[in-house]
């Protein structure tokens, strides 16, 4: 991985591309007016862009950056304030202070949504496997202004996490969060959303084990969800109850911690 910055750069970002070279390890490299395709074509790399607004990172060999967006999360928080519904919050049960663990962050939607829900007084954890996701994202989240002071407070309410899922599974208490969330890459794919075409390039692929699922129910205080394909054989495997919904290409299941 190298750092640089964008075309039109000045000491501030230089400043920024090296602080963050050295945060991820990586080496930083003066952009010189080149373009991309150039400096990739000459270091055989990926690459992460310091810009004015925004982190990109491009992977080497596509042409197509991918950044950080809320996404999906702007209209689902606009109609959450004009009154309406989400599925994914009924799926979790979520309510103000309440606690989640998002194990599959990637663009931090649901995350965001999560926030807005449970508000300041509670508490919401993003786990990414990837370490320049997860950097990009926490910027981003830290960073984005979306016009919406409701918005913004639920993006500034994550605290992003790099590890793997079920190695921070492993290292947490039982019942520490109220709803522990899985959003797996989908057994079938949807692309439909630019975002999600993006994240693919760059996500970690780790998949869903009897071993996660049984630190999730163990974690999670009330419930564990997980969002998946509606053809998708993980429901029944590991004994999720679906909630279905008509012409959506994914469900939600939900798994009750016992009681007791």
């Amino acid at each position: 991985m190298i750092i640089t910055t964008a075309g039109r750069t000045n000491d501030s970002m230089v400043k920024i591309a090296r602080t963050t070279a050295a945060v991820l390890g990586a080496s930083y490299v003066e952009r010189r007016k080149r373009s991309i395709a150039a400096i990739q074509e000459l270091v055989k790399d990926d690459c992460l862009i310091i810009g004015k607004d925004r982190l990109e990172l491009y992977l080497y060999g596509t042409a197509e950056p991918f950044f950080f967006h809320p996404n999906s999360a702007m209209f689902r928080i606009k109609r959450l304030m004009k009154g309406g519904d989400d599925p994914f919050l009924d799926a979790a049960g979520l309510q103000k202070g309440m606690s989640v663990l998002d194990l599959t962050l990637g663009l931090a939607s649901d995350s965001i949504v999560a926030s807005f829900a449970v508000g300041n007084e509670g508490k919401i954890t993003g786990i990414e496997g990837n370490s320049y996701i997860a950097y990009i994202v926490n910027q981003g989240l830290k960073e984005w202004d979306s016009g919406f002071t409701e918005i913004n407070e639920a993006m500034r309410g994550i605290d992003v996490v790099h590890a793997n899922a079920t190695d921070y599974l492993r290292q947490i208490g039982d019942n520490s969060y109220d709803c522990v969330y899985l959003d797996p890459m989908f057994e079938e794919t949807i692309l439909e959303s630019d975002g999600i075409k993006s994240l693919a390039k760059f996500a970690l692929y780790e998949p869903v084990t009897k071993e996660m699922i049984d630190h999730a129910r163990r974690v999670a205080r009330h419930r564990v969800v997980l969002k998946d394909h509606f053809r998708s054989s993980r429901f029944a495997e590991f004994g999720f109850k679906v909630q279905r919904r008509k012409t959506a290409k994914f469900h939600f299941g939900v798994m009750e911690k016992e009681k007791g």
